[in-house]
């Protein structure tokens, strides 16, 4: 027994020190990396990935896995060799191109690049919000689609998290949802090694993380995370607890086995150099050769992919037996999981006549999410504490919420009850948690999630927006009270720079609609695209345009919705409010025997995409005078204006005043657009007389301010 013991122990030993020799050689042959993590986390990461997650390295795509975030991404080369060693489709070779073009083991993790990558992780925080978000997936698939003794969503998310995580406030914000909805399977192993790159964590963070976490409604144990029986008992414990999420707070040696760096912050983020890597590993009992495998540390690892395969047709097994109890059901979460939209979900969606009453394009959004949504199943999502209006609630979705949160209400917030099915998430005055969770959402599958704020307020979840773009993630994000018309709440709400700012994002397509039609498009566009998309929405009414000679439409990006009569003199190029404004123009330039052409330009992204010959077709050849019109600002307007190009915008901040009142201040009048255009076609004297009432008042605002007002 004693023998038997010990040759446990020695494998264990091996195997710990597998993860640890890749990581370190991987590093130095790189020269770049992040060595101490993988070092000290290696006992913890051990434990869970050959004891307590559910996966199979064959498929990594299996509904049913474990999901496992490494939010510590800098440490990468923990997942990367965890990977390998399990028998994902992750060579040695892969491994020794660590951080080297077009690898597939770049610097940080990365979704959608290396299999058995859940999440793409580096920015701090992000991971943490990440699992969050899995978590209530998970949640949710398991109370809409699970049936007794038919478990056919049942699964944990686990984590590696940091000092630097912890201290991160899209972590706090993120731990305080999950906190408050109870979700009990969500376990973290918090890399406590009191380190980060600049200095110890106490020069930071003095506070008791345990306590904090207890507050927040978690369930917390510390422990040597340098022990293994100690996390196998951590994480027994977690599993055990049911209604609250698990920090186990694993305090580790941060570079374990360096004989010159251990618990310093100097190996936090730099390669431990030849010299230590041969001091470390004589320490440790290793081979001195790099990237050697500790014997039988590959096949004990390998015995993941028997104990993944027989999971997998375990699931199998239940699912078979679920679809033939519940056809229905079984076809609505398969069609989910694959990504595929069921048919004609958007048949229900309204539509406006030109002539009818004007409406907000965030009230048009609200009906055009509340006549999909119940086709659609996996939409889901919520607001930051701005349901009202943002106009995002999913009338009788139900609230997501733990089962027994609620008590004196049995109807929720939004009709429907609550409990994990629900389809309404409330979030509180937390956008940047709520971004990542959002990502997270998208990237366990079967979801669609969206989420909503002001447009001013992207800025607090810019990160998570990115890394959506950058993950390849169905992430929805909408954004209302999108220009200076929002008004008396002044320049601290009213958004100049953020439509162009989230342009300017790779691979994010952006959205802003002219009215209640080209809504329900944008709609349609960010659902059946799949891929990170932001609509930004009006508070202000807005009328309905006449669409009847128009030349495309949203899915185009632009089109020409109104052609000149006769030879095209100018062409008027608009998104969003402004749209209906260059109508106006158009109209006001007719009088002066100027033929105008108004081009909406709801997205630049989808338009850049359309071939050369539509582009010139729908702005007119190069050399036309064009003039763009967008209440915000005007730097990136030249790629479309072109030459002979002028710009209606704004690029100073707005006033507190009515939106009416703030928009005439600063030029988005019929006139000013029109004398715009007429300046650009060397009508300067018809020009200053039709925009005489715009040229005295910014006089006059810049005599009061004393100083420069808009151009």
């Amino acid at each position: 027994m004693a023998l038997a013991t010990q040759q446990a122990t020695d494998r264990e030993t091996a195997a710990i020190n597998a993860i640890r020799t890749l990581s370190m050689d991987a590093v130095q042959q790189a020269n770049s990396g992040h060595p101490g993590l993988p070092l000290g986390a290696a006992p913890m990461a051990y434990v869970l990935w050959t004891e307590f997650l559910k996966h199979n390295p064959s498929d990594p795509h299996w509904p049913d896995r474990d999901r496992f975030v490494l939010s510590a991404g800098h440490g990468s080369m923990l997942l990367y060799s965890l990977l390998h060693l399990t028998g994902y489709d992750l060579s040695l070779d892969d491994l020794k191109q660590f951080r080297q073009l077009e690898s597939r083991t770049p610097g940080h993790p990365e979704r959608t690049h290396t299999p058995g990558v859940e999440v793409t992780t580096g920015p701090l925080g992000q991971g943490f919000a990440n699992g969050v978000g899995l978590a209530m997936a998970e949640a949710h698939l398991a109370a809409t689609y699970t049936r007794p003794d038919h478990a056919v969503v049942d699964h944990y998310t686990y984590g590696i998290v940091s000092d630097g995580d912890i201290m991160e406030g899209v972590a706090f914000e993120s731990a305080a949802i999950a906190g408050n909805l109870k979700l009990g399977k969500l376990i973290y192993l918090y890399d406590q090694n009191h380190i980060t790159l600049a200095a110890t964590a106490d020069m930071t963070m003095r506070e008791d993380v345990g306590q904090r976490f207890d507050a927040l409604g978690w369930h917390t144990v510390a422990i040597n995370g340098m022990d293994t029986d100690a996390v196998r008992e951590a994480l027994d414990q977690a599993r055990a607890e049911t209604e609250r999420p698990s920090l186990i707070l694993a305090n580790t040696v941060i570079g374990y086995g360096s004989p010159n760096k251990a618990n310093t912050f100097g190996v936090h983020g730099s390669p431990l150099g030849p010299d230590e890597v041969r001091a470390t590993k004589e320490s440790l009992g290793l081979s001195p050769e790099p990237f050697a495998i500790p014997d039988g540390a590959r096949d004990h690892f390998r015995r993941a992919l028997d104990r993944g395969a027989e999971a997998q047709a375990k699931w199998r097994m239940r699912f078979e037996a679920y679809s033939g109890a519940f056809p229905d059901e079984a076809a609505l979460l398969t069609q989910a999981l694959a990504g595929e939209l069921p048919d004609s979900w958007d048949a229900g969606i309204p539509s406006w006549k030109a002539g009818d009453k004007p409406v907000a394009t965030r009230k048009a959004s609200g009906e055009v999410m509340n006549a999909f949504f119940e086709k659609l199943p996996g939409f889901i999502g919520g607001s930051a504490d701005l349901n009202p209006s943002t106009n995002t609630v999913l009338k009788g979705g139900g609230d997501f919420q733990h089962p027994t949160t609620i008590e004196d209400d049995e109807q929720g917030t939004s009709g429907g009850g609550w409990n994990y099915s629900g389809r309404n998430i409330h979030y509180g005055v937390r956008e940047h948690g709520m971004g990542g969770i959002t990502n997270g959402l998208a990237a366990h599958g079967g979801i669609i999630p969206y989420s909503a704020t002001f447009l001013v307020f992207s800025d607090y979840m810019r990160p998570s927006i990115r890394l959506a773009a950058l993950s390849e993630l169905h992430s929805i994000f909408v954004f209302t009270h999108d220009s200076i018309a929002v008004g008396e709440d002044g320049p601290t709400h009213e958004p100049v720079e953020h439509v162009m700012a989230l342009r300017t994002i790779p691979h994010l397509t952006v959205l802003r609609p002219a009215d209640a039609n080209e809504t329900a498009d944008a709609w349609r566009v960010a659902v059946e695209r799949g891929k990170a998309t932001a609509l930004i929405l009006s508070r202000q009414d807005l009328a309905i345009l006449d669409r009847s000679s128009a030349k495309g439409g949203v899915q185009q990006g632009g089109y020409i919705l109104a052609d000149s009569d006769g030879t095209l003199d100018v062409v008027l190029i608009a998104t969003g409010s402004e749209v209906e404004l260059a109508m106006l123009a158009r109209d006001e330039l007719a009088t002066h025997d100027v033929n105008a052409r108004v081009v909406s330009l709801p997205s630049w992204e989808l338009f850049a995409a359309q071939d050369a010959g539509y582009r010139e077709r729908v702005l007119g050849r190069a050399g036309t005078p064009r003039v763009s019109v967008e209440a915000g600002t005007t730097l990136g307007w030249e790629r479309y204006t072109g030459e002979r190009g002028a710009q209606v915008g704004i690029d100073t901040y707005g006033q507190s005043a009515p939106g009416k009142a703030v928009l005439k201040f600063y030029g988005f009048t019929k006139e000013h657009v029109a004398a715009t255009a007429l300046r650009l076609l060397g009508k300067d004297d018809l020009a200053d007389q039709l925009d005489v009432e715009f040229s005295s008042g910014q006089a006059a605002g810049k005599e009061a301010k004393g100083g420069e007002g808009h151009s």
